[in-house]
């Protein structure tokens, strides 16, 4: 294979790779997600400078991705921090555990996503709307909503999903030092709302050492909405590199 051809691929294994290039178009993305409020240095010890922590909000979210153009059908679910940079209110995603292979790659490689193999679920038990994650073979978190109790604004859905969204991405070098280490920013604008409800939540997180969600503990729910969208994933761009500061 020639040089020229090697910056053509996409990732490795050449001839199979971990994913395709793109663009990434997910359809019928139903969101399951309970905002809550954890303490305060709690919080503020796993978020970043030059990100900031005022109210410290914690959105733990399940998502059921049915139709993801080039990575299947899959379902992750993490913790999303409300944060700010340069006055601006943000998210900052804090953990993402899915299972999905070629999803996890991309998200590590292609981006900065900050993903790990888990095995969240999604489904309606009843008139109960359930998020599930386990760790292994350990439940680590459990979500439950009213199903569909009261219609949500299609502009504050959008508002919901389409936070400016921060990620840290670290890489090593070959002799253990840090080669990349980059706070990035994305930003969802091409999306459109199939549907959205918000209704009673309730939320419980387990201890796991390799799965921390607990070390932000429930310390009040604040709000609880079901999304259902079309969107593609855009691009990341580069904010802060903290090698260079």
């Amino acid at each position: 294979m020639r040089s020229q051809d090697v910056l053509q691929a996409t990732s490795t294994p050449l001839g199979g790779a971990a994913y395709p290039a793109g663009p990434y178009r997910f359809s019928r993305r139903e969101y399951l997600n309970i905002t809550y409020r954890t303490d305060l240095d709690a919080m503020r010890a796993v978020v970043p400078e030059p990100l900031a922590v005022d109210d410290p909000l914690v959105r733990f979210e399940v998502i059921r991705m049915p139709d993801s153009s080039g990575l299947g059908d899959y379902t992750e679910s993490g913790q999303v921090l409300r944060v700010r940079h340069e006055g601006q209110e943000a998210d900052y995603i804090h953990s993402m555990y899915l299972d999905n292979a070629p999803a996890i790659a991309l998200g590590r490689e292609g981006s900065a996503y900050p993903k790990k193999l888990g095995h969240p679920s999604l489904f309606t038990d009843s008139d109960t709307l359930v998020g599930t994650l386990d760790y292994g073979s350990l439940r680590v978190a459990t979500a439950t909503m009213g199903f569909k109790h009261q219609v949500m604004d299609p502009e504050a859905a959008r508002a919901e999903i389409a936070m400016p969204t921060y990620m840290l991405k670290l890489m090593p070098g070959y002799d253990g030092r840090p080669r990349i280490a980059e706070l990035i920013r994305t930003q969802i604008s091409d999306l459109s709302i199939r549907g959205a409800w918000v209704g009673p939540a309730r939320l419980q997180l387990f201890e796991h050492a390799l799965a921390p969600l607990a070390d932000l503990p429930v310390r009040e729910i604040v709000s609880a909405s079901h999304i259902i969208t079309d969107l593609t994933l855009p691009r990341a761009e580069i904010v802060h590199d903290y090698l260079a500061a």
